[in-house]
């Protein structure tokens, strides 16, 4: 994690470097500025020559958390111009220059600016300042939830209204395709079917009437196809049988195939357009997988590559399982399978 602190006399300047001296030494990577012409020159702070619009701009797009030490009017004129989304803007705090009280501005719960609030207040002795519902209530927080596992979340209109509900002191409901582990609060609902509620899984299920999809990165993708295939025609087929089968691309964590294909345009831009590694295995790795319900064998994809079934062979090897959650699709030249590594759902930060 990645933080940019920012001060603007010498006494903000000072507590800037406590700050810095103190996130780091919780393996969070820090950077701490000043502006000010005539500052006095502390070890770790230094002088911001550039604009304050200009440096704002910058860590928008490459800290994970900007600190602002001063007026939180100041913050909120700096950073209204590059707001975007909750889903992507880095959290945003502010705090005095006494070091009193440190606000969280934005991104509280996604972002971690919450959770970074009550680290520097700590650091610095100072109160947090936090005017999140749910935290202000002591709910169950669905985004934290999700943010902390790296879950993606398909709709931030039903993560506002779980919380809507929540707060009011009424249950949603929870369903998960893997098990769980540790205490569920109790203002979720396992059994039941409320109205909202959440669902982890890595396919679009329906289990209530307002759900919202917490989506694992665990989806492994074993794709074969004709040499040169086009890439768009590969990344169309691939998206096509994902939505047939309603699972989501933002599930899949790698793509596999033989080490053939280790050159494939194709292969190697869709694993770049779902921003996911792309992994290679020889025959004889392929030849020493096994599966549940065996393969759909192929003589001609055996005389070229020595094995006759390269996509679900490389779903469950890079998936390290022996159940396929796609079997072999074939299109136009492609083919393509899936495999779900094993999963928890962890109930404990």
């Amino acid at each position: 994690m990645k933080a940019e602190i920012i001060s603007f006399t010498d006494h903000g300047a000072v507590l800037a470097q406590r700050l810095t001296e103190g996130l780091s030494r919780q393996g969070i990577c820090c950077e701490a500025w000043v502006k000010k012409k005539d500052a006095v020159l502390l070890e770790g702070v230094q002088v911001l020559a550039a604009s304050l619009k200009e440096w704002t701009k910058k860590q928008f797009a490459e800290a994970d958390a900007l600190i602002f030490i001063g007026a939180a009017g100041i913050a909120v004129r700096s950073i209204a111009a590059f707001v975007q989304s909750k889903k992507t803007d880095p959290a945003v705090l502010v705090a005095d220059e006494q070091g009193k009280h440190v606000i969280s501005l934005l991104s509280g719960h996604i972002g971690g600016a919450n959770a970074m609030t009550r680290l520097a207040a700590g650091i610095l002795g100072a109160d947090p300042v936090i005017t999140t519902a749910t935290d202000l209530h002591g709910k169950f927080a669905v985004d934290v939830f999700a943010a902390r596992r790296g879950l993606f979340m398909d709709s931030m209109a039903y993560a506002r209204e779980i919380a809507a509900e929540l707060v009011a002191g009424r249950r949603v409901g929870m369903r998960s395709a893997w098990p769980v582990f540790g205490p569920v609060p109790e203002e979720l609902d396992r059994e039941g079917v409320p109205l909202a509620g959440f669902a982890v899984d890595v396919r679009a299920v329906q289990p209530f009437a307002h759900t919202l999809h917490l989506v694992p990165r665990i989806t492994v993708l074993g794709i074969g196809c004709k040499k040169d295939t086009e890439k768009t025609h590969l990344r169309n087929v691939v998206l096509q049988v994902l939505k047939e089968h309603r699972i989501y691309p933002e599930s899949v964590c790698r793509i596999v195939s033989i080490d053939l294909k280790k050159e494939e345009r194709g292969i190697l831009a869709l694993a770049e357009y779902l921003k996911v590694p792309f992994i290679t295995c020889t025959s004889a790795e392929l030849e020493q997988v096994k599966s549940e319900d065996g393969f759909a064998e192929s003589e001609f994809v055996k005389s070229v590559t020595g094995v006759g079934n390269v996509c679900e062979r490389a779903a469950l090897l890079g998936a390290r399982t022996k159940r396929l959650l796609i079997p072999k699709t074939a299109r136009e030249g492609v083919t393509v399978a899936a495999a779900v590594m094993d999963y928890t759902v962890c109930m404990e930060d």
